[in-house]
């Protein structure tokens, strides 16, 4: 397997989920604007999309990953049957649960994630309605999340990868020809979530049959990797989503705020996911099955120059996607969401808000990647020491930056946390010798780093005032974000090119 062509495939796959996702948010944005409606909506959509990464897409995949990957090695077709079918049966009554609180519970749990908006009482009652309507979500992609643990194992990437954009058509649907027909009209972006789950676990299932790995309904939970799971699971649910718990913190500080700062840290943050999701989830994904392989056959060496290459592809292009973000805030902001109801006021506050972030976009990609180094080898102590000192330490800086930089200062938080989470990561994987460096680092960064300041010179100079991109059609921002985007990417590589960058370098094989 190509581990180059396998993130290829996973990427362009994410790049059309994020396409979608931002038409997506573009019809949201001119449909309902930043205020009331969409921070009801992006309150209680965030919740079970939190509860999804914590408990499925995070603590659940790196506890399962690695002990299905040796299963798969070690123990042969019958047995690994048998843990999934008896994974898939838990993990089902647990999310029936689970979903059964939230919607029992929904008006404690909007008080709790946004009590700033117990002063209105319509905007509070709206977001209790639309946690019923989405908290069953967190059942089914849940179950989609075990499905692309198994798939990504047997390495079909692609399949799990697509997944995604069902999510978006369905949102799609709901905002353009659903929302006339409820009262108010964003209940029908509820809706359009909880069709999204269930479209993406339907999607899941054939392949599935096809590899022979369908859970079977089960009532026997005695087999010693579903303990192992277990066991892992609770502390990973924190050493892996970090950053997730706080972007609900900041929610909540944001709940006092300006009206429509919710909306402007989640606009800024869908621009952010972009490359998150393109290079560190897809990153993530494809090394993790990898690294545990490496792992089960006691290959250390194959394990650290594995990470290596990972984190030479992070930095290749994790660097050039934040100065970009920076650099091209107002154009990228005004062509995918100034339209109708979104001003040129919350265009300038969804700019401060994703500069902010924009600086921490390479530690938040680097994590995606020095998580799985620890994952991998079933190590759950390490990063969960990691990550507890780092959200102390991002709601300390919360704290110190919100009140000069409101919004803004929330999102600098989380960027420079994943900072401070990356390092130290990165640190302690180099001093236990999980990880040594290869030859040529300090060379590689510095060309690397001039190819990004030759680009985002570049990119500044070209695109011009910002009061022009304000009053453009919307053909015409399209029209020139394009060329800049395509032109900076060209001018970088050209860069590193001319610095001896060859394509070839980076190909490598995974563990099979």
């Amino acid at each position: 397997m190509n581990l180059l062509k396998a993130l290829a495939a996973v990427s362009s796959m994410t790049l059309l989920s994020r396409i979608l996702g931002f038409a997506r948010d573009a019809i949201i944005a001119r449909a309902f604007g930043a205020g009331m409606l969409t921070d009801a909506f992006f309150v209680a959509f965030k919740i079970p999309n939190l509860l999804r990464r914590l408990f499925a897409e995070g603590a659940f995949s790196q506890a399962f990953v690695p002990i299905l990957a040796e299963y798969r090695n070690r123990q042969g077709h019958e047995a690994t049957q048998r843990l999934v079918s008896q994974v898939g049966s838990a993990l089902t009554l647990a999310l029936v649960a689970v979903a059964l609180l939230g919607v029992i519970g929904a008006p404690w749990v909007a008080y709790v994630s946004a009590p700033g908006f117990r002063a209105d009482p319509e905007k509070f009652e709206l977001t209790v309605t639309l946690l019923r309507i989405t908290f069953p979500y967190i059942i089914f992609i849940s179950l989609v999340a075990l499905a692309a643990g198994i798939l990504n194992t047997w390495s079909k990437f692609s399949v799990p990868a697509f997944a995604p954009v069902l999510l978006n058509v369905a949102m799609i649907v709901a905002a353009l020809w659903l929302a006339p027909y409820f009262d108010p009209p964003v209940l029908a972006l509820g809706w359009g979530v909880a069709l999204g789950g269930v479209l993406q676990l339907a999607w899941m299932l054939p392949h599935l049959l096809k590899i022979r790995m369908l859970p079977r309904p089960t009532r026997h939970f005695d087999d010693p990797g579903v303990k192992r799971i277990l066991t892992l699971m609770a502390p990973a649910t924190l050493g892996v989503s970090v950053a997730q718990i706080s972007l609900l913190i900041n929610t909540i500080f944001a709940s006092f705020l300006a009206t429509g700062s919710v909306s402007w840290l989640y606009y800024a943050d869908r621009l952010m996911e972009f490359p998150t999701g393109m290079l560190g989830v897809a990153l993530g994904t494809i090394l993790l099955p990898s690294l545990a392989r490496h792992y089960a056959d006691d290959s250390p060496a194959d394990y650290s120059r594995l990470l290596d290459w990972g984190l030479r592809l992070t930095l290749l292009l994790a660097l050039p996607a934040a100065a970009a973000l920076a650099v091209l805030a107002i154009p990228l902001i005004t062509t995918l969401f100034h339209y109708g109801a979104f001003s040129d006021h919350d265009v300038a506050m969804t700019q401060r808000a994703l500069i902010a972030y924009s600086l921490g976009l390479l530690g938040l990609i680097l994590v995606k990647v020095l998580a799985p180094g620890f994952y991998a080898r079933q190590n759950i102590r390490t990063p969960v020491k990691v990550a507890i000192f780092t959200l102390v330490a991002t709601q300390l800086m919360n704290l110190a930056f919100i009140f000069p930089l409101g919004h803004a200062g929330l999102a600098l938080a989380i960027g420079l946390g994943a900072c401070l989470n990356a390092a130290l990561l990165l640190h302690l994987l180099k001093k236990h010798r999980i990880y040594q460096p290869q030859p040529g680092w300090p060379g590689y960064i510095l060309r690397v780093a001039l190819a990004v300041a030759l680009m985002a010179a570049a990119l500044h100079f070209a695109m011009g005032a910002a009061q022009w991109w304000l009053d453009a059609r919307a053909l015409e921002r399209v029209g020139r974000l394009a060329l800049l985007v395509g032109g900076g990417a060209l001018l970088y590589f050209a860069a590193l090119a001319a610095m001896g960058f060859r394509p070839r370098q980076f190909a490598r094989r995974g563990a099979e």
